[in-house]
């Protein structure tokens, strides 16, 4: 393949990456790690070779880590049962059809009706359906910051390694 079709194709990989960040069907964390190892490619892991993509993968199992373990930490904060995870994550994709504010509301109002299957509790399945959708959120902010982190490292190997 072609060094500039590597180049597009790697910036398209990571610009479709930092969009899944936050669009749960899209696996954001891996289409960065993915476009970056195409860019790295690109010029023959010239200027970001093993020990820079080393960095960038041990940042992206950060990732992962970060992104399974925020919502269930919210949620078993107060807890919660697994339907109330398990209706978070079916909200989410519920969500995805009303654009925004589907993002924003439906892992809440997918945790709230879990809940209440499990322990009919309006009270407890409100705040159970709130500490569920604060994991998500600030599980989105940490892969944000980590998925820049990651394009950074990826930047400063190819900059430092001319």
């Amino acid at each position: 393949m072609e060094t500039s079709a590597l180049y597009i194709l790697a910036v398209s990989l990571v610009l479709v990456g930092l969009a899944g960040l936050v669009l749960p069907v899209i696996p954001g964390i891996v289409l960065v790690f993915a476009g970056l190892v195409v860019g790295a490619w690109a010029d023959n892991f010239t200027h970001v070779g093993p020990w820079g993509l080393a960095m960038i993968g041990v940042l992206a199992a950060i990732a992962f880590a970060v992104d399974f373990l925020a919502s269930i930490v919210g949620a078993k904060r107060v807890g919660a049962s697994g339907f109330a995870l398990a209706g978070a994550g079916l909200g989410a994709l519920v969500g995805l059809l009303f654009g925004i504010p589907g993002l924003v509301f439906g892992p809440f109002i997918g945790a709230v009706a879990g809940e209440l299957i499990a322990k009919r509790d309006l009270v407890r399945a409100g705040k159970v359906g709130l500490a569920t959708w604060v994991g998500m959120v600030l599980g989105a902010v940490v892969k944000v910051v980590i998925a820049f982190l990651m394009i950074a490292t990826f930047a400063a190997f190819h900059l430092l390694n001319p």
